[in-house]
């Protein structure tokens, strides 16, 4: 089993556009309002490819109950008192996005979901732990996380940025997964990064490049996909996360990584993946072995 972690979760709404324009008024062509946050996206992701997953997090309030309550993979939220927060991304070519802080988390809350975490991570193979801390949590509260999981016997992948992700490489994870703009402003490069286990850095239309103890290597998509980019780089970390659990070669869980996210971009909305596109990038992408960038 995966298990992913939200610990700021968001009830999404999704707006399509024909064009945005700051300042304007727009006609909503459409509109999806649905569970959202990086772990959440992630499981939908392994849920759709027939993998066994389950998301945890936290949640709290009336928003926090359409999270849960909308939920379409298996899951086991810890209550919080504090409203989960709201999202807000206008889509035209690309994707704007509007991201509320979220609740403040108390410590006897924080306290009782490390024991239930625990728990969880004792059946789980791969914990993903991915996206933005809520207010009142410590900024190591991913090394925390990392730590209770490696003890309960699971391989650990990272996605997030800022402190949260320079806290939780001193943990040494498994895997971590930030994009370019993550690694820097955290300031970390591959030699520091690298001693947590592996590091696979998000370039965006430009691929991702892994520094692993195998070597370096750089996937490049087969093609610019048009689409919403949102879930992109969730979709690769599902693809990394069935990886770490299997032991697949790095070049090839690379390419399997970059082909999920193109596919994602090509579906309407984070946590989906276009099963066509995916098919088409698993046999056009090129993968090489190449010198470290960082």
């Amino acid at each position: 089993m995966i298990l992913t972690v939200t610990l700021n979760p968001a009830w999404d709404v999704t707006y399509r556009v024909p064009r945005l324009t700051p300042h304007g008024s727009h006609r909503v062509a459409s509109v999806l309002q649905r569970p959202g946050g990086k772990g959440l996206n992630v499981a939908r992701v392994l849920h759709a490819l027939g993998e066994e997953v389950l998301a945890t997090g936290l949640a709290g309030g009336a928003t926090g109950a359409l999270v849960t309550g909308a939920l379409d993979v298996p899951h086991a939220f810890a209550a919080i008192a504090g409203e989960t927060r709201r999202t807000v991304t206008v889509v035209d070519t690309d994707a704007t996005i509007f991201n509320e802080a979220g609740p403040d988390v108390r410590p006897d809350e924080w306290a009782a979901f490390q024991e239930s975490f625990t728990s969880l991570a004792a059946g789980a193979s791969v914990a993903v732990l991915s996206g933005s801390l809520p207010p009142g949590l410590p900024q190591d509260a991913y090394a925390t996380l990392t730590r209770l999981a490696r003890d309960a016997g699971a391989r650990v992948l990272v996605d997030a940025g800022g402190p949260a992700l320079r806290a939780a490489a001193e943990a040494r994870p498994d895997l971590l997964k930030p994009n370019e703009a993550e690694l820097t402003a955290a300031g970390l490069d591959a030699a520091a990064a690298g001693e947590a286990g592996a590091l696979v850095v998000s370039l965006g239309q430009a691929g991702m490049v892994a520094v692993t103890p195998a070597g370096c290597f750089e996937a490049v998509p087969h093609e610019v996909v048009p689409g919403n980019p949102t879930g992109a780089g969730d979709a690769a970390a599902a693809a990394l996360a069935v990886a770490l659990r299997d032991g697949t070669p790095w070049p090839r869980a690379l390419g399997e990584a970059v082909a999920l996210s193109a596919a994602a971009v090509a579906a309407p909305a984070a946590g989906e993946f276009d099963p066509d596109v995916l098919r088409r990038h698993r046999r056009a992408t090129k993968v090489r072995e190449t010198s470290c960038p960082w």
